[in-house]
């Protein structure tokens, strides 16, 4: 043996036996008196060609040492493994990693319900053999001992591992809850044929005609008839009251109709080429065309009075999106250009210029101030998200398809996102793990229209194949409203009492009312107090009510109802 590598090696052996005598009781009782002393001191740095046998337990480096680099096929499938099955597989798995090989896990993170931002940071690199000298203790032991007096099988540290609480996982129907036939709805990118009102009723554009279904009756009414000029439906949106419905022409006409009357209120005019986008602000209505302007008018004034043009895209204007406070509009065009317009400026004030495709999706989040989701085409495949707040990108997911679509949830932080090429798909996801929730199929062709419903439980999705499907994708379980204290809830139920007893006795006169009044108000009238048994429900309440029973239990289950829409043959 080489005199020189001899005599490294038993350098190495002392250094390694000194550090283990300075753990010991004994030299750590008399390390004061010895601590001053050069020769006493070993060196924190071994070999840089032997490898130390000290501190390292290579079972458990040999088996971590390449936890950290999965393919992204595997990180595809961990993502995907939303399940119950999944879940408990990897708690069976951290199990194991904790009995036989120490590795001391006491929870198992959900990517489902933990936001990135909320994940610990990525460990560091392992490496299975060492050169450094360590005088720490290792702690991959500490807390996986059985106790004498236990009688669990399993460490301490398996045992907060199998008493960590689980969220259970939402369960998302993959099969629609209802199917509607809808003939010649086209297979068209770029136009917006179906939207879902306030009053809970459904505006579609089938070839020259715009039809009403409503969600509490399934009655179906046609709205107008573009056959007789000439003309089709490139668009349909309704005002944020759900009262009147705004549609867009092939020959370049906007017109306002009142869905309660039936009745077409006016017809704008002002583009060469067919309206394919729709978006109400308040009063305000912004339609964007083929002929690459975006004009926004207010329906309550002549249309050359408040008339402005927005003048950007070099192309069609596929997607526009009022943002939640009223103050930002944001337009998707053929040239694959995203902008963000005020109220003030007739140019842009933001250009995001990422995507490689048409922009049609576009979704602001109703959770977060600022933050635009937008989705591009065919060549594209891309959901990028951005901060209008500081104009800066902030994540971006491949879908592998064409994006068509996007709608957030109104009460929790998701979205769902509709596809074309070449998956049909849609998916919902959780934001900002930008995991896949559920994956839902059954489209035949490309799902070009989305609307979700007013109580934000269900959404409709519409595709070339010409059918409409209903799907239950949210729930309700974080709801944005504020809860009531108990002592104002009592006393808007006194108030309903009375204001329905007092509906229902014409003896009551107006004196005995204001008397009533004023004891509610200044405390004199007991809680307990009620007069009468209030057996109808207030007024204004009974539409909603009747709109959730339908939505969720009212509606048949069958896999495709034909619906017979008036004026066909």
């Amino acid at each position: 043996m080489d005199q020189e590598y001899e005599r490294r090696l038993l350098r190495q052996t002392h250094f390694q036996n000194v550090s283990e005598n300075m753990l010991s009781p004994a030299a750590l009782s008399t390390r004061h008196v010895t601590s001053n002393s050069p020769a006493t001191l070993p060196r924190k740095t071994g070999d840089r060609f032997i490898p130390t046998r000290a501190s390292s337990n290579w079972s458990i480096n040999f088996h971590t040492i390449n936890e950290n680099g999965k393919s992204p096929n595997q990180n595809r499938k961990t993502k995907e493994a939303n399940s119950d099955n999944g879940k408990d597989g990897v708690a069976y798995a951290a199990l194991l990693k904790n009995e036989l090989l120490g590795a001391g896990i006491e929870k198992v993170s959900d990517p489902q319900t933990e936001d990135r931002r909320f994940q610990m940071p990525m460990q560091e690199r392992r490496n299975l053999f060492r050169y450094a000298l360590s005088t720490k203790r290792s702690t991959t032991e500490s807390g996986n001992e059985i106790s004498p007096y236990s009688l669990s099988p399993v460490s301490n540290k398996s045992q907060k591992l199998l008493r960590s609480p689980r969220k259970p996982t939402r369960k998302i129907s993959k099969i629609p809850f209802k199917v509607l036939d809808a003939p010649e709805l086209q297979d068209d990118f770029y136009l917006n044929l179906v939207d879902w009102s306030a009053a809970n009723v459904l505006s579609v554009g089938l070839g020259a005609c715009v039809y009403l279904w409503s969600a509490c009756t399934s009655q179906v009414t046609r709205l107008c008839d573009l056959s007789i000029d000439g003309d089709s439906v490139t668009s349909v949106c309704w005002n944020e009251r759900g009262s009147f419905v705004a549609v867009g022409t092939h020959k370049g006409y906007v017109q306002i109709w009142d869905a309660a009357a039936g009745k077409k209120l006016t017809s704008l005019d002002g583009h060469s080429a067919r309206v394919g986008a729709l978006a109400w602000n308040a009063d305000q209505l912004s339609s964007g065309s083929r002929d690459r302007l975006i004009l926004q008018r207010d329906v309550r004034t002549p249309p050359l009075q408040s008339e402005r043009r927005l003048q950007g895209h070099r192309q069609e204007v596929c997607g526009l999106k009022w943002s939640p406070d009223h103050q930002h509009l944001a337009s998707g065009g053929n040239d694959n250009k995203l902008f963000v317009w005020n109220n003030s400026s007739l140019s842009p004030v933001q250009q995001y210029t990422e995507h490689l495709a048409a922009v049609k999706a576009i979704a602001w989040s109703p959770h977060q101030h600022g933050l635009l989701a937008s989705g591009g085409g065919t060549a594209d495949r891309c959901i990028r998200f951005w901060n209008t707040l500081t104009c800066q990108p902030l994540q971006c997911v491949d879908t592998g398809s064409q994006v068509c679509n996007l709608a957030w949830s109104k009460h929790a932080n998701e979205l769902v996102s509709t596809h074309g090429y070449s998956q049909n798909q849609i998916l919902v996801w959780k934001y900002p793990s930008l995991t896949q929730v559920a994956k839902l199929t059954g489209h035949s062709y490309r799902v070009l229209y989305l609307a979700i419903s007013p109580d934000g439980e269900a959404i409709v999705t519409g595709a070339g194949d010409e059918t409409l499907r209903f799907w239950n994708v949210f729930s309700k379980t974080r709801s944005t409203k504020c809860e009531v204290a108990p002592e104002i809830q009592e006393m808007v139920n006194i108030f309903q009492d009375l204001t329905m007893n007092l509906y229902c006795q014409s003896a009551a006169s107006f004196s005995g009312y204001r008397s009533l009044m004023n004891l509610v108000q200044n405390g004199l009238l007991l809680p307990e107090w009620r007069g009468g048994s209030r057996k109808t429900e207030p007024l204004g309440h009974t539409g909603a009510h009747q709109r959730q029973r339908v939505i969720k239990t009212g509606l048949p289950r069958s896999p495709s109802i034909e619906v017979e829409w008036p004026g066909q043959a």
